[in-house]
């Protein structure tokens, strides 16, 4: 009987209507919620946004959206709000100092992902440090070298510096030098290297290649081969070019000059080396004389 007369006492104070209507909210909001969630899902997989970025805004948009119903349900109870508030405020902003390094890291993966400068699968280099893409998490991004070293870099260090990407592009120039000596003909030269691009298949009729004199050595002309190929032969099309140039070369009778050097010495200078030799050669004869006599 106790427990019925507060239940109708509640009822007619209003607290009860409170508490239906509260009910009657949490049961709408999930729902709206649930329904919210959905379109949001549907809506990011049309868009352009990276995968890794779906699981973050879903989870945030949930968390916004309990903490509306939350407040509203505590409203609609006649609990004062207006504290709860401040301490979700003082909250965030104790754990945003306490995270500063670790939200600068967010705020430079979610550029990373939105701008996208590059994508998994991309051979990029920053910081003197390259290789291919592994994984871009909001945190940090994975690289692995061409030696298989896996390297994890920051988001935050990664979106402030400069980031050259190899693999954006769909073809690449091979930049090399070759060089020949001051007695051998350069219209033959260029005509040789000519003729390995045009049999190779790695390379592209167009653009062009060029093929010129760089400059003028100590010891040897340079001449610099621009050559342009698909990105994913740039390596095979380098190495290529670099070995059938050397042994077309031989064939040719084309020298590749190393650099020597040649002392001339005058009459003076030869005088130390021949008092040298002289007493050598006299030492010799006087240790076989020596050895002739012992015996």
């Amino acid at each position: 009987m106790e427990f019925i007369t507060k239940v109708t006492s509640m009822l007619e104070s209003g607290m009860g209507s409170r508490i239906i209507s509260s009910i009657l909210i949490l049961i709408v909001g999930f729902i709206l919620m649930k329904v919210a969630v959905y379109f949001m899902k549907k809506a990011l997989q049309r868009s352009r946004l990276d995968a890794a970025l779906y699981t973050f805004i879903i989870n945030t948009a949930k968390v916004l959206m309990w903490i509306v119903l939350i407040i509203t349900l505590l409203s609609n109870l006649g609990v004062p709000t207006t504290t709860f508030i401040t301490v979700i405020g003082a909250c965030g902003a104790a754990v945003a100092l306490a995270l500063k390094d670790s939200l600068g890291n967010f705020a430079g993966g979610i550029l990373i992902i939105v701008n996208k400068p590059f994508e998994k699968g991309d051979y990029i280099e920053t910081a003197g440090i390259g290789g291919k893409v592994e994984k871009i998490d909001l945190l940090y991004s994975t690289l692995v070298t061409l030696d298989n070293k896996v390297i994890s870099i920051p988001n935050g260090k990664l979106s402030a510096d400069v980031v050259v990407n190899f693999s954006r592009a769909d073809r690449r120039r091979v930049d090399t030098k070759f060089s020949i000596g001051y007695d051998d003909d350069i219209s033959r030269a260029k005509e040789v290297i000519h003729q390995i691009i045009r049999k190779a298949n790695l390379f592209l009729d167009d653009p062009e290649p060029t093929i010129g004199v760089a400059s003028y050595g100590d010891n040897a002309v340079e001449i610099e081969v621009l050559a342009w190929c698909n990105t994913e032969n740039y390596y095979p099309a380098k190495y290529y070019l670099q070995e059938e140039v050397k042994k077309a070369f031989d064939e040719s009778g084309i020298d590749i000059p190393y650099p020597q050097l040649v002392i001339h010495m005058g009459e003076d200078d030869m005088m130390p080396l021949r008092d040298r030799a002289v007493s050598l050669k006299k030492e010799k004869e006087k240790a076989e004389k020596e050895e002739e006599e012992t015996k």
